[in-house]
């Protein structure tokens, strides 16, 4: 943390409700305030903010800064992943899951002091399919949202909340075979959530009990709400209760295997990722080193 560190902040200008030119002024006066090198580039589609962050590993950068949303966040661990440099994350998205789990401000002005922070965590991570996961991903009916938002036109929370309600209903429950750490058992589910983090985003906390560095993952499975009862389901979701409704059960495993009869949509982050018959999901114990801001650091 001298005064010749050099961070390099990759940047997704799309995410979230878009992007001021005033954002490079204030990284850049900030980072010359602490008389830090700052590398500033900007991602131009999907898988670029790899390319980038895997840069700022092979040219020894001290700080590597995710600043977007919960996609670009994982496209940055991916390269991160048990590597020599420490990540940071600027919230920029619509959901900002994981940044909220870490208690990160969502205001870039007081999130950069991140930056400076003297605390840092070994995070875990997830493979899902062998792909990288570090907030939540899932299969079932939040991944048929995820497909169809992928695909369609309307954009933002408003457009999300249309898909909710419009697909509430229409999405059928289906049988599962879950095997956590070789125990198995049969269910039947609306979606099963693999949670590092706690929350998909927008402080809707999928696994309230859920900690980045305890070297397991949370495992919820969600039976399919009835109208009568959803009220009370979204109130406990938004509370950090939901491991309390008789509609949900989570358990902690170190790997879990998913089967269905039939594919279904998933999701890697919030991310839409087609389609599968069968997900195998492991943990990476402290496979990222991350900076998360000070005191924050003993309950991450």
């Amino acid at each position: 943390m001298g005064e010749n560190k050099k961070v390099f902040f990759v940047i997704n200008k799309f995410s979230g409700s878009g992007y001021s030119p005033q954002v490079e002024g204030l990284i850049t006066d900030y980072c010359a305030a602490q008389g830090w090198q700052a590398t500033l580039e900007f991602t131009k589609g999907r898988g670029h903010a790899v390319e980038l962050a895997q840069r700022a590993v092979a040219e020894a950068f001290d700080v590597v800064v995710a600043m977007g949303g919960d996609g670009t966040v994982n496209e940055v661990a991916q390269a991160a992943l048990h590597q020599n440099i420490s990540m940071a994350i600027l919230p920029k998205g619509s959901g900002n899951g994981l940044a909220r789990h870490l208690g990160i401000q969502l205001s870039l002005k007081k999130a950069l002091p991140i930056l400076a922070s003297r605390d840092t965590i070994l995070m875990d991570a997830l493979t899902v399919n062998d792909r990288i996961s570090v907030n939540v991903s899932g299969i079932g009916f939040d991944g048929h949202i995820a497909n169809l938002f992928d695909r369609g036109s309307s954009r933002g929370l408003t457009g999300y909340a249309r898909l909710v309600l419009r697909e509430y209903f229409r999405y059928p429950e289906a049988k599962a075979i879950l095997t956590l750490d070789g125990k198995q058992s049969e269910s039947t589910s609306w979606v099963i959530a693999f949670a590092n983090s706690s929350q998909f985003g927008n402080n809707a906390r999928i696994a309230p009990q859920a900690s980045v560095c305890d070297g397991v993952m949370d495992v919820g499975v969600v039976r399919h709400i009835t109208l009568a009862k959803l009220p009370r389901v979204v109130w406990q979701l938004f509370r950090g209760q939901l491991h309390e409704s008789n509609e949900v059960s989570v358990r902690k495993a170190r790997e879990a295997t998913v089967r269905f009869e039939q594919p279904r949509a998933f999701h890697i982050d919030g991310e839409a990722s087609g389609a599968t018959s069968e997900l195998v999901v492991r943990i990476l114990p402290g496979a990222i080193r991350l900076l998360v801001p000070e005191g924050k650091k003993r309950n991450p």
